[in-house]
């Protein structure tokens, strides 16, 4: 299904998303570059995979916002090929040359964003019709995500209350069954879903933050309750 960015004015939105690309800049400015080629969560993928992968994602947004506003709509990356070359020539590089790369291509995003006067333009990335509107949240995602990928010490726990609420509706938008037995959710402020195939089998409850933590992978079922046994697949 095409995810669905929140009912918030975009200016809301990308405020979260500086405020959580910042505080990612200010946890990882003192990693070494030993630390940076450890192993995480994500099979195959060091920390320095998943700094080039923010990167080069904030350059695929912002080509993708630059065509929208020439009239023109491009696939966020040239090839899935190309994509993996990139991060993998990338993930070899120093701390140093990490750490500006993802400092530079955020600001430059953001840079790009600022020119932007319609968000209704539409854009095509491969996850269904959608609008400008919808790359902040996709972007506040995707550097939350990653932040607690990179096992600094950031955690779904540190998320505040409401952007961790637009965070669970857009998952709740874009979830694929994948062959999971269906289940309702019920988050601590009232959003309630059926995600899986099926009929509902059973009711998690949680958090926002813990939720969507869960419905990507990034806790385990001991983080909420109704969910024993069963552990979602990373989401990337």
């Amino acid at each position: 299904m095409s995810p669905t960015a929140p009912d918030v004015p975009v200016e809301t939105l990308r405020k979260r998303k500086l405020q959580a690309t910042q505080s990612l800049l200010g946890d990882t400015i003192g990693i070494s570059d030993d630390e940076w080629q450890a192993a995480t969560a994500l099979p195959g993928w060091s920390r320095a995979h998943i700094a080039t992968h923010l990167a080069r994602e904030a350059d695929a947004l912002r080509r993708v916002t630059e065509a929208a506003l020439e009239g023109r709509q491009i696939p966020l990356y040239s090839s899935p090929q190309q994509r993996f070359v990139d991060i993998e020539e990338g993930a070899m590089r120093r701390g140093l040359d990490l750490q500006i790369d993802l400092d530079t291509s955020a600001d430059t995003l953001n840079t790009c964003w600022d020119a932007v006067t319609d968000w209704k333009l539409p854009i095509d990335i491969g996850r269904g019709p959608m609008t400008l509107a919808n790359l902040p949240i996709i972007r506040f995602r995707e550097v939350t995500i990653h932040h607690i990928d990179l096992g600094v010490g950031f955690t779904v726990d540190d998320l505040e209350p409401v952007p961790a609420l637009w965070l669970l509706d857009f998952r709740i938008s874009q979830f694929a069954g994948q062959g999971i037995p269906a289940f309702r959710i019920q988050s601590e402020s009232g959003v309630e879903a059926v995600l899986g195939e099926g009929a509902p089998t059973r009711t998690v409850t949680g958090t926002d933050a813990r939720l969507w933590g869960w419905l990507n992978g990034r806790v385990g079922p001991e983080s909420v309750t109704g969910a024993e046994g069963l552990r979602l697949p990373l989401a990337r």
